[in-house]
């Protein structure tokens, strides 16, 4: 299990680096819609390439941290069930749920999107619009984001197990980080 452990913490590490890497490509995407905004209403010009450009970048931001939501649990779960179960209950429909949905999901869109991005790069698929951009970079964001969610699914199911046996703890059990904002004693709040 020490070697699992290991493989899991080199995945989480690869999964955080990428993550914050990644989201500074919201700033990036902000200053290339503003700057769309601004020619096309001040200047009158636009550019087919500079609104693709815009979703490439937002699919990058959505596919490339997919594992590194997943790595800081937060995913949209519906908890009306299993909030009521213990913990350990909890832990099994988590291993169950990456078992027999998250992986073979994860595994099957990479599997299909692998082919699309190949026959992109290999024709150099250009966009249908004028002066819009190639398309195999954004292709390749399909594989490589659900490679990252499927190598955290792996670590995830790793640390489930690893926590089940009880060779490592269960961060479940920490008290939540404090709030950036707190009340005051007279009702109103404060940023801390």
């Amino acid at each position: 299990m020490k070697g699992l452990l290991t493989i899991s913490h080199a995945i989480d590490a690869l999964n955080e680096r990428v993550g914050r890497t990644v989201l500074w490509l919201v700033l990036v995407m902000a200053l290339v819609s503003a700057s769309n905004a601004v020619a096309r209403y001040l200047f009158n010009l636009s550019s087919n390439a500079w609104l693709e450009l815009q979703w490439y970048l937002f699919a990058a931001v959505f596919l490339l941290c997919a594992g590194y939501t997943l790595l800081h649990n937060e995913h949209i779960r519906i908890d009306v069930v299993s909030s009521r179960l213990s913990r350990r209950s909890q832990l099994w429909i988590d291993i169950f749920g990456t078992v027999f949905f998250l992986l073979p999901v994860a595994i099957f869109i990479m599997a299909l999107s692998w082919p699309i991005f190949i026959n992109a790069w290999v024709s150099n698929e250009m966009s249908g619009n004028a002066g819009g951009l190639i398309r195999w970079p954004a292709r390749l964001l399909v594989p490589a984001g659900f490679l990252l969610l499927s190598l955290q699914g792996v670590s995830e199911l790793i640390k489930r197990v690893a926590i089940l046996k009880g060779i490592i703890p269960d961060l479940a059990d920490k008290p939540p980080p404090a709030p950036l904002i707190a009340p005051t004693s007279d009702g109103s709040e404060a940023a801390r």
